[in-house]
């Protein structure tokens, strides 16, 4: 049963792979992110997440990976020149498509062409995304609870993930400013964007402290509702920084949703970090991962 259910997940992918290969391959524009959450059956809301979390590729990575897909079988024709190939997989011009190409495979569209071994062992490899989908599920210990709806005060980092301390020294100094830190009960983060995939400097991230009771927000921070319902919980330890909390997430949402019979509700994935990184080993630090389940 686990297998079929996680195949069903697979599946939408897949048609949402084909449907992008058909509009590469027949020159069209391509279908915007709504009409493709459609397509895999999945709730805009969390879309994006659950296809690189399955793929282990960004929508953007998967289109450009069937570009050259469709160009090296192009090449593979000796009837085709670059130029042609390179206008009929979307680039303006032959100069953007041999960076592109060399960057992909180190090599100039025109020094690959006529080497048909090359030509198909790069084929194969193009033909499928970068994640295993037969790797053994990742051992993860999961939860499903019910959390009361509460309320945490959030500042809105746009930046560099690295930076993410300074925006939390900056909420704490404010909490001890308006003399509400001994209502302090809780540190909160919602990952607005993935940094794997964001330019650092693009990247968002709700930073957020809880209090036992209602706080008024300061200049520029906002009230965030949080919880409510049911949601999946995995305790991960490891550094609050870098990619390893992403990593868990695509794991939850790779491995363990897929066979789990649950489906994602429309509410942001968020985490409470449970330690103090001052006091505790970074190796050591536990967050606890909420996905949002109906």
């Amino acid at each position: 049963m686990k297998n079929r259910t996680r195949n069903d997940y697979l599946q939408r992918i897949d048609r949402v792979i084909a449907l992008l290969e058909q509009t590469v391959n027949e020159g069209d524009d391509l279908p915007d992110p709504a009409r493709l959450a459609e397509v895999a059956h999945l709730s805009p809301f969390h879309f994006h997440r659950v296809y690189r979390a399955l793929t282990g590729e960004t929508l953007g990575n998967t289109v450009l990976r069937l570009r050259l897909l469709r160009a090296l079988r192009l090449l593979a024709d000796p009837a085709q020149s670059v130029t042609e190939a390179a206008l009929a997989v979307g680039y303006e011009t032959p100069q953007a498509f041999a960076r592109a190409f060399r960057q992909a495979f180190d090599a100039t569209p025109t020094e690959w062409r006529g080497q048909q071994e090359q030509l198909d062992e790069a084929i194969e490899r193009m033909s499928r995304a970068p994640a295993d989908s037969t790797r053994a599920p990742a051992l993860l210990q999961v939860e499903v609870v019910s959390v009361e709806p509460f309320r945490v005060v959030a500042v809105r980092h746009r930046g560099n993930y690295d930076d993410l301390g300074e925006a939390y020294a900056g909420l704490f100094e404010w909490a001890v400013e308006q003399g509400v830190i001994e209502q302090f009960i809780g540190i909160y983060g919602v990952p607005v964007s993935d940094q794997r995939d964001t330019p650092p400097d693009a990247c968002e991230f709700d930073c957020a402290l809880a209090f036992d009771r209602d706080v008024a927000p300061g200049e520029g921070m906002q009230v965030l509702p949080l919880g409510g319902g049911r949601w999946a919980r995995h305790r991960h330890v490891g550094a609050y920084l870098g990619t390893g909390l992403d990593e868990a997430t695509d794991a939850l949402l790779a491995q363990w949703l897929p066979a789990s019979g649950y489906r994602l509700r429309d509410a942001p994935v968020f985490h409470h970090y449970l330690d103090d990184p001052e006091q505790t080993p970074e190796a050591m630090l536990r967050t606890d991962i909420y996905v949002p389940l109906s």
